[in-house]
């Protein structure tokens, strides 16, 4: 693979429980608190599940724009993806995963069609195809 862009970020000591995290760079900082159904206090801070949402979401729109564009489909301006990520105890006992469901958002678009696009997505997807032996993403057109 040829990389075309790389990026680092770094969290503090505290991690996911009170600490910090960001881009080496500075461009983006952000305080971690443990919601309370993990055990922490819920303060207001983030936590990387939120963040892996937020960038499942944006990647898959990125991804669902490039496949759009090479089928010259024009998406429409309320297109949409909410990813939802669980997290939790593996059957396994071994440790925790994650549930991930995304669901887009295409008005004005023939069912049929949107749900085409959706699949090519998956496959385009960076972040799909980075989970795609050890997590079951369920795709779904709302």
């Amino acid at each position: 693979m040829k990389v075309l862009y790389t990026t680092a970020a770094r969290s503090d000591h505290n991690g996911r429980d009170g600490g910090r995290s960001g881009t080496v760079d500075g461009h983006f900082s952000v305080k971690l608190d443990l919601p309370k159904e993990l055990g922490g206090a819920g303060g207001p801070g983030t936590n990387p599940e939120q963040l892996f949402a937020t960038g499942y979401a944006a990647c898959f729109m990125g991804a669902l724009r490039f496949v759009a564009g090479k089928e010259k489909v024009a998406l429409p301006e309320d297109a949409s993806v909410t990813a939802t990520v669980g997290i939790g105890p593996r059957d396994d006992g071994a440790g925790f995963g994650l549930d991930v469901a995304l669901a887009v958002a295409l008005p004005g678009i023939e069912h049929a069609r949107a749900e085409d696009l959706v699949a090519k997505a998956h496959i385009v997807c960076p972040y799909s195809e980075a989970t795609r032996t050890n997590l079951d993403v369920r795709l779904s057109v709302v």
